[in-house]
């Protein structure tokens, strides 16, 4: 198992820069990690993404050293347990609302005794023919993977205090989109409820010494909240393609 170069850099004190990719090319994830991006965040809730092809990426993260992670749309242990087992070093789940679901998170990222990860001779031990011994992986494993919960409705964040609570948990990623829709808000985030609402959220996890991220669309925004106290800032990857794609084509 490779370390977690995302995490690392979070406990060193930096903010993790990465993208969020719907794609099932391993070449976009080379692509980012030799632009310099921290991790890459495979989305499987909106794309069409299978295990095999979640292998390939997370072996162009390693190639690129660039952390990968996933956006997994179930708490079911044997779908996250194959994940895990592929290489990926954290999980973003959506739609968090509550402590339940983020205990269940928890228990099937991580092996005994903080978890109930079950062990096999998979890629992400080297398929136990590494230098790595069966307990130093473990406990390496464990240290190395990152949990954390999307909030996206307005249900998680009146729960936030106890979510904040959960044994094992590394910090949340807000998504404002569906945070705001949650809200009665159709047009976007930008109203001032809704900033009202995610300045809250920061204030809550970071009082909890907890790890908070969101998106950003540029490089601005995002120094924006770093300033305020993120530590995981995410750009999609298409959005970024696109913003790309009009400057070249302006007259």
């Amino acid at each position: 198992m490779k370390k977690n170069y995302a995490k690392e850099k979070i406990k060193n004190g930096g903010a993790a820069l990465g993208v969020i990719s719907n794609t099932s090319d391993p070449l976009i994830a080379e692509f980012c990690g030799y632009g310099g991006l921290d991790y890459y965040m495979i989305d499987c809730e909106h794309g069409a993404i299978n295990i095999n092809q979640v292998q390939d990426i997370v072996r162009a993260c390693e190639v690129a050293n660039i952390t990968p992670m996933a956006r997994i749309r179930s708490t079911d242990p044997k779908l996250i347990l194959q994940f895990m087992d592929a290489g990926v070093m954290g999980v973003m789940m959506p739609g968090v609302s509550e402590a339940s679901e983020i205990e269940a998170l928890v228990a099937a990222m991580k092996y005994p005794p903080m978890g109930n990860r079950g062990l096999g001779p998979v890629r992400a031990w080297e398929f136990g023919l590494g230098k790595m011994p069966q307990v130093e992986y473990v406990q390496f494993a464990n240290e190395q993977t990152l949990v954390l919960p999307q909030i996206e409705d307005i249900k998680a964040v009146e729960n936030l205090e106890a979510l904040c609570k959960v044994p094992g948990l590394d910090g949340f990623i807000i998504g404002p989109r569906d945070l705001a829709m949650s809200m009665g808000f159709y047009d976007g985030p930008a109203h001032d409820e809704v900033k009202k609402t995610i300045d809250h959220i920061f204030e809550v996890v970071l009082a909890h010494g907890l790890i908070i991220g969101t998106t950003a669309a540029t490089g601005e925004q995002a120094k924006v909240l770093i300033d305020k106290g993120a530590k995981i800032i995410m750009n999609y990857v298409g959005g970024m393609l696109g913003q790309a794609i009009k400057a070249f084509t302006a007259p």
